[in-house]
């Protein structure tokens, strides 16, 4: 397996295929490298050098019991862009891995970025709060720690359903999408997948969104069950300078899963633009 090693000696498993522009993918909670499989085959197709790890605590990357936060996630990216010297790259982030994205940038820069794409992220911050009214009260993230601790392999089943928008009505499921969601979580680290929780629910990325200075897509489904558009997208596209905003109505949070056909040219326009 491919792995870089960071500095605390974590192994970070990555995918790094074809040659030409760099594009670098981050996964969201609890998934892995492979939830990208979709938009990494079809670019990897058009010509793109394709990039996507495991993020610490999940998948094929060592289960750490520290490290587990936003700080740590966007270091361990660094570390992998620096190990591949990537030049002129385009990250995108989906969910968890929006936040991920934001906060590499934030704390990183962009001198190795040419572009950046958030798609269904997790910015400016999940939870509610005096300062973030519109958020999600803490009772939804308990809720969440608690089915990990507890029957987590029900659990993510469970959650498989709004996540892809099959629990609505005339929805067409895939049991196959489903076990491989199923699959990919099953695959990560209980411990590093609780503390997760509070790294894409009350981390504050409104100072990361600020600092982008690269040509930024902000992607949302109008459907999404998991992080609602209104305290997501439409603050995040405000936050980061000359950001294009584009809104998919009733696509559901995994629709870069269900819907790749719809996503994947938007994303190519977008790059290629």
């Amino acid at each position: 397996m491919s792995v870089v090693k960071t500095k605390d000696g974590t192994e970070i498993f990555y995918k790094d295929w074809g040659t030409g522009q760099p594009i670098v993918f981050s996964h969201g909670w609890p998934l892995t490298a492979d939830d990208w499989d979709n938009q990494m085959f079809f670019f990897l197709e058009k010509g793109f050098r394709v990039i996507a790890h495991d993020r610490r605590g999940h998948g094929r990357s060592s289960q750490t019991w520290q490290g587990n936060e936003m700080d740590t996630y966007a270091d361990d990216l660094a570390a992998l862009t620096e190990a591949l010297d990537l030049k002129d790259a385009v990250h995108i982030g989906h969910s968890t891995g929006g936040g991920e994205v934001a906060r590499y940038l934030g704390r990183h820069g962009t001198k190795r970025v040419a572009k950046a794409v958030l798609i269904g992220a997790v910015p400016p911050v999940m939870l509610k709060s005096a300062a973030n009214p519109g958020g999600l009260p803490i009772e939804v993230f308990d809720g969440i720690r608690a089915g990990v601790a507890g029957n987590r392999p029900q659990f993510y089943m469970d959650l498989t359903m709004p996540f892809y928008g099959y629990n609505r009505t005339g929805a067409k499921v895939s049991e196959a999408i489903r076990m491989n969601w199923w699959r990919q979580g099953m695959a990560g680290s209980v411990k590093s997948h609780y503390d997760c929780v509070a790294a894409f629910s009350a981390t504050d990325f409104t100072e990361d969104l600020k600092k982008i200075d690269v040509p930024t897509l902000v992607m949302h489904g109008d459907d999404d069950q998991i992080v609602p558009i209104a305290d997501s997208a439409l603050l995040s596209s405000k936050l980061v300078k000359g950001a294009t905003l584009k809104v998919y109505p009733g696509l559901p949070h995994g629709m870069c899963t269900t819907h790749p056909e719809v996503i994947n040219p938007d994303l190519l326009a977008f790059i290629r633009g």
